[in-house]
């Protein structure tokens, strides 16, 4: 898993780039998100490496893609 944090901001920035970093769920500087190690995520976050910062966690929580965090987190809490 990767964990992507927003550090530069979008003002004056290519349409393009705008949309690349929504898509990877952040919005405001310092926005995280925590995104799936794919060949199709790190391909987005080439074309925007100079507005962000990426690490690899180990141990994230559980997501699913298709339906983002907010659902797995009720799902994860409801499990318990």
């Amino acid at each position: 898993m990767l964990k992507v944090t927003l550090k530069r901001s979008l003002i004056s920035r290519p349409e393009t780039q705008r949309k690349t970093v929504r898509a990877l769920g952040l919005r405001k500087v310092n926005s995280v998100s925590i995104l799936p190690d794919v060949p199709t995520i790190r391909g987005q976050l080439f074309k925007v490496k100079h507005l962000v910062s990426v690490e690899e966690v180990a141990d994230a929580p559980k997501v699913d893609v298709k339906k983002g965090p907010a659902i797995a987190e009720k799902k994860v809490e409801s499990e318990a």
